[in-house]
């Protein structure tokens, strides 16, 4: 049991850090190769803090735990909205720019009414179970490809932003790959 438990604490830490020089890493490599910070906080930060739960939900996939899965992605982002967003307000008021109002925060709501609709089998479909499938699966990443082009689309529209940090190549590609061995190694211990 102890070993369980040191294990997890450990994979969390991994969890942690990797996902942290993943995105140094990352970033450090994007800027080195011209790509503005405003596509790179939308792009390699976004998924590198995403890529802990990716890799506990792929593992989880491959596992055949749906269910931790589902927990796991709609617990965090619970989290994040809820938890994480009115922390940092009561700390210091949050100022939206229009197009997070306008656009960023209903194509959040958009995501998750698809993805209520495409687990609603049961009602809308009257099948004997509610499931996200493969075609659901393909449907969701295709919709998420379109988020990206529109996501790049708006970063080349609003300009560069501000400067990311440039470390040498070679410890930026040292960051990135420890980083994502730390991701892999965290999300089999957790």
């Amino acid at each position: 049991m102890w070993l369980s438990v040191l294990l997890t604490i450990l994979g969390l830490a991994l969890l942690i850090k990797g996902a942290d020089w993943l995105v140094d890493g990352a970033s450090s490599i994007a800027a080195r190769l011209g790509v503005s910070a405003l596509v790179i906080g939308l792009t390699v930060v976004s998924f590198g803090t995403s890529m802990p739960e990716l890799i506990v939900n792929l593992i989880a996939s491959f596992q055949g735990n749906a269910g931790l899965a589902i927990g796991n992605i709609v617990g965090s982002n619970i989290a994040n909205i809820l938890l994480i967003l009115g922390s940092t307000a009561l700390i210091t008021p949050l100022v939206l720019k229009r197009n997070t109002v306008w656009k960023e925060i209903p194509l959040a709501l958009l995501a998750m009414l698809l993805v209520l609709v495409m687990a609603s089998d049961v009602f809308l479909a009257g099948r004997l179970g509610n499931a996200l499938d493969r075609i659901d699966g393909i449907v969701l990443l295709s919709f998420f490809v379109i988020f990206m082009y529109y996501t790049f689309g708006i970063s080349q529209a609003e300009g560069k932003g501000e400067k990311i940090e440039q470390k040498p190549m070679w410890q930026s590609i040292l960051l990135f790959l420890v980083g994502l061995g730390m991701l892999y190694f965290g999300g089999r211990w957790t």
